[in-house]
C-alpha cells in the first residue's frame, strides 16, 4: 500500500522544490498545467481508450459504482452551492473534488495489490472518462460562457473545442469501429501521454509552494466536506447500495468498495486550474485525501476479508 502511495508524494515533493527553486521560472506552473491539459493527458486517454472495450463494464458492479460516485458528486455540488455560495463552476469542480477517483496511477497499483487483477479499475476509468468528466467540463464551459447569449449550436459545440472530451471520443470511435492504429501512430501518443500523471503531480506540488492559503473557518470547512465525501461517504454509498440494493458478492462488493475509497484524481486540480476556478480546494482535497485514504482502504479490505483477493 505504501509503494502504490509513495510515487505520488515523492513527485509532488519535486514539484514543491521546483516551485521553491523557480527552476522552471514564474511561469512553470501555469505552462506545465497547459502542457499535460491540452497534449499529454489528451494523448493518454486517446491511446487508452482507441484500445479498450465500453462493453467490458462489469454489470451491476459498475453500476453500483457509478451510483455512489454520482451521488457523491451530487452531494458536493449541493453543498458547494447552498452550503459555501460557490458559482456553477466552483460548484462543478467541487462535486468532481468529491466523487472523481484516482483511478490510474495510484488505482491499478491498488487494484494489484488488493483484488488481484485491474479489470474492475479500468472499467471505473472508462466511467469516469466517458461520462463524468465530459459532463463536469461542459458545466464549467456554461458558466464561463456567462454574461453572453449562448445559443443552441454553440451550447452543443462546447465539447468539441475541449481537448479532454475530442480526445475520448475519438479513442472511443476508433475502438468502436475496429480500427487498428499503426505503431507509429500510437507510440508518440502513449510517450506523451506517459507524461501526463508525473507533469500533473509536479504541477500540484508547484502550486503548494508560494499561494497564500485561504483562511477562515468556510474554506477549511469545505476542504473538510470534500475529503469527508471522498474517503467515507462514497464508500459507505458504495457499500450498502452493493450489499443492501443489489447483493453483490464479496468479491465484487470488495472492488467496488476499494475504488470508491481511493482519494480525488490530480486531473481535477489541472482541469480547475486551466479554467481558472478556485485550485486552493482542489489542491487541499487532494493531499488530504491521498494521505488519509490509506486508512479507508485498509479498513475496507480487513472488513470485507480476504476473500476479495483474487477477484
Amino acid at each position: 500500500m505504501i509503494a502504490s502511495f509513495l510515487p505520488i508524494w515523492l513527485l509532488a515533493a519535486v514539484g514543491y522544490l521546483t516551485g521553491r527553486t523557480r527552476i522552471l521560472g514564474d511561469q512553470g506552473e501555469l505552462v506545465l498545467g497547459r502542457f499535460v491539459f491540452h497534449i499529454a493527458m489528451p494523448a493518454s486517454l486517446f491511446a487508452t481508450l482507441s484500445g479498450a472495450k465500453p462493453d467490458r463494464f462489469s454489470g451491476w458492479a459498475i453500476g453500483t459504482f457509478a451510483a455512489g460516485t454520482v451521488s457523491t458528486c451530487l452531494i458536493g455540488f449541493a453543498a458547494s452551492r447552498w452550503v459555501f455560495g460557490r458559482d456553477l463552476g466552483d460548484q462543478a469542480i467541487s462535486g468532481m473534488a468529491a466523487g472523481y477517483v484516482n483511478s490510474a496511477n495510484l488505482g491499478i497499483p491498488v487494484a494489484v495489490q488488493l483484488l488481484g487483477d485491474t479489470s474492475f479499475i479500468v472499467s471505473v476509468m472508462l466511467f469516469q472518462v466517458l461520462i463524468v468528466t465530459p459532463v463536469v467540463l461542459t458545466v464549467i464551459d456554461v458558466h464561463n460562457g456567462e454574461g453572453r447569449r449562448i445559443r443552441v449550436r454553440d451550447l452543443l459545440l462546447l465539447p468539441a473545442r475541449n481537448p479532454i472530451i475530442v480526445a475520448c471520443v475519438l479513442g472511443v470511435a476508433v475502438d468502436g469501429l475496429g480500427w487498428r492504429l499503426p505503431q507509429q501512430v500510437l507510440d508518440p501518443c502513449r510517450l506523451l501521454g506517459a507524461a501526463a500523471v508525473p507533469a500533473a503531480l509536479v504541477t500540484l506540488g508547484m502550486s503548494l509552494h508560494g499561494r497564500t492559503a485561504e483562511a477562515g473557518p468556510r474554506s477549511r470547512g469545505e476542504v473538510g466536506v470534500a475529503v469527508l465525501l471522498k474517503i467515507v461517504i462514497q464508500p459507505c454509498v458504495a457499500f450498502v447500495l452493493g450489499r443492501y440494493a443489489v447483493h453483490l458478492s464479496r468479491n465484487d462488493l470488495l472492488a467496488v468498495v476499494v475504488c470508491s475509497a481511493l482519494p480525488t484524481a490530480q486531473n481535477v486540480f489541472i482541469f480547475a486550474r486551466e479554467y481558472g476556478l478556485r485550485t486552493a480546494l482542489v489542491r487541499n482535497a487532494i493531499v488530504a485525501s491521498s494521505a488519509l485514504s490509506m486508512l479507508s482502504l485498509l479498513l475496507a479490505t480487513w472488513l470485507l476479508g480476504p476473500h476479495g483477493h483474487g477477484n
